[in-house]
């Protein structure tokens, strides 16, 4: 049994260096005799390894060429990467920016499957003021971060979740909702009076990855009684301008004329 687990370990080990080499090399693809001479492997061993890899689409093969490189899966785990380790370090100063620029709370989300998440905020110093809870999933339709990645990715979520109502301003009817999404779009940022949180506003932008999708969420938040999102321009150029410098470290680049 002992010796079994031990074969297996080094099974996936081996594997492992072989993804690994891909991520190291300098070229775009490998060929069998290369990844063998720099692990010392038998191309036996490398052929079985690189089936296991392309079964799970971390490797690609060129039917033409015979040399392998990087696949869906493996390019997935590096935006995946991208988004959660890095995106909070990025929007950090952001966040300090727009909560001293506004005087309200600055948020960080990402969305995980049909939620999203808060992993970040800068509270401002005032007696009276929106603090949210961080790593709590929240539904996509209801809130100003939330409605911003929907708006971007439904993807079915109609059909799979219910619009359950988290205050008596959630938007539950369907045809109401894909409006508000269309205007986001349109606006290029969201805007919500109470949704989520009863007595607390918000507005959100998208920050993109240089794919184009949505890779997080950045919004201002306060008190309804205090902020209006909408009542000065310059809070949405503002928050506009901050998701764009988080997007081109990202590796975004806008399209002429969007």
């Amino acid at each position: 049994m002992e010796e079994s687990r031990s074969r297996s370990v080094a099974a996936v080990e081996r594997a492992m260096d072989v993804l690994l080499l891909f991520g190291r090399s300098d070229r775009p693809n490998l060929g069998v005799t290369e990844i063998a001479a720099a692990l010392g492997l038998t191309k036996a061993a490398v052929h079985r390894i690189l089936t296991a890899l392309r079964n799970r689409e971390l490797i690609t093969l060129d039917p033409q060429s015979r040399r392998y490189a990087l696949g869906h899966a493996a390019v997935a785990l590096g935006r995946a990467y991208l988004t959660r380790a890095d995106v909070r370090e990025m929007a950090a100063g952001e966040l300090k920016h727009l909560s001293g620029r506004t005087g309200e709370t600055a948020t960080l989300s990402l969305r995980r499957g049909d939620t999203r998440l808060y992993v970040d905020q800068v509270v401002p110093d005032q007696e009276l003021r929106l603090e949210v809870t961080v790593g709590v999933p929240f539904p996509l339709h209801a809130g100003a971060s939330s409605k911003m990645f929907l708006a971007f990715d439904l993807d079915g979520y109609l059909d799979r979740c219910r619009l359950e109502p988290l205050t008596d301003r959630t938007i539950v009817d369907a045809s109401l909702l894909l409006k508000e999404l269309d205007l986001i779009r349109e606006r290029g940022y969201a805007t919500s009076y109470g949704e989520r949180q009863p007595a607390a506003a918000s507005i959100a932008a998208p920050v993109f990855d240089h794919d184009g999708r949505v890779a997080a969420v950045i919004s201002v938040a306060g008190p309804e009684q205090r902020f209006d999102p909408e009542a000065d321009p310059r809070t949405a150029e503002d928050l506009l301008a901050a998701a764009a410098r988080i997007s081109a470290q990202l590796g975004f680049t806008p399209r002429p004329g969007s």
